[in-house]
């Protein structure tokens, strides 16, 4: 199927579009960017900066992918986003590109990034992220793979979210939240274990198990971080995979965890 545009549309000199590309209506795209096939660009949306964008791509209505950082430290140029395959930028959704040369503002693969909900410079996200309407990730924000982040969250600058991790609606995330867990409230503390995404990602009742025996030691015997990792180690699990994950982000935090 060959690339449809929309009389309407403005592309840019410059801009490259790959086989099976719809522009729609009054949609723009920049010079400088480059989509892959079987994306769609919708009536309204924009896509500039230096943004490379791969396959089956959908931006709807509204959105602006690909705009100037917010960042007072920019400088001028034209700077990189670069975005995975089969996500989905809903409607009045903006996701800003890196501030200088050699940085990256950079999107995996299937993330749900719905209505008004921002992403900003040299975040990077990872896979199947679930992002609700009205929430944000400030400046170098890192989100691992498998995360839902609730309606109207605030992610600070330079946070980390773990794999399969969920931030309640509404929450103020001000420091690391480990994988597996729920943090919520203002600001953000770790509740619980994310026990529903667990079992919709087809972790085992022994994992899960496991994890909450994991959240036990971490946030409800009156350790420090410190104390909690010595004692994982005389864990008869100490070795699985899960409980490994959760210790390298925790050892790895520079913001605390929530």
């Amino acid at each position: 199927m060959a690339t449809q545009i929309h009389p309407t549309a403005l592309i840019e000199a410059g801009a490259e579009l790959d086989e099976d590309v719809i522009v729609g209506a009054y949609a723009y795209v920049g010079p400088h960017v480059r989509i892959g096939k079987g994306t769609e660009v919708m009536h309204h949306a924009t896509v500039d900066g230096a943004t490379s964008m791969g396959e089956g791509n959908e931006v709807h209505p509204y959105a602006y992918v690909g705009g100037k950082t917010h960042d007072l430290k920019y400088r001028g140029g034209v700077h990189g986003l670069q975005i995975g395959n089969k996500n989905v930028f809903r409607e009045f959704t903006t996701v800003h590109c890196a501030t200088a040369e050699g940085m990256l503002t950079s999107v995996g693969d299937h993330n749900l990034i719905l209505s008004y909900s921002h992403i900003a410079h040299e975040c990077v996200v990872g896979d199947h992220l679930v992002m609700s309407s009205h929430s944000a990730l400030g400046g170098h924000v890192e989100v691992g793979n498998h995360v839902n982040v609730g309606w109207g969250v605030g992610i600070h600058q330079f946070c980390h979210l773990g794999d399969y991790s969920m931030a309640g609606a509404a929450s103020k995330v001000v420091q690391d939240v480990p994988p597996y867990m729920i943090a919520d409230g203002n600001p953000a503390t770790a509740r619980t274990i994310n026990k529903v995404g667990l079992e919709r990602a087809g972790f085992s009742a022994d994992e899960i198990a496991l994890i909450r025996r994991l959240f036990k030691v971490y946030y409800k015997e009156g350790l420090n971080r410190r104390q909690a990792a010595e004692k994982l180690q005389s864990d008869p699990d100490f070795m699985n995979p899960l409980i490994q994950n959760f210790l390298k982000f925790a050892e790895s935090s520079e913001r605390g965890l929530s």
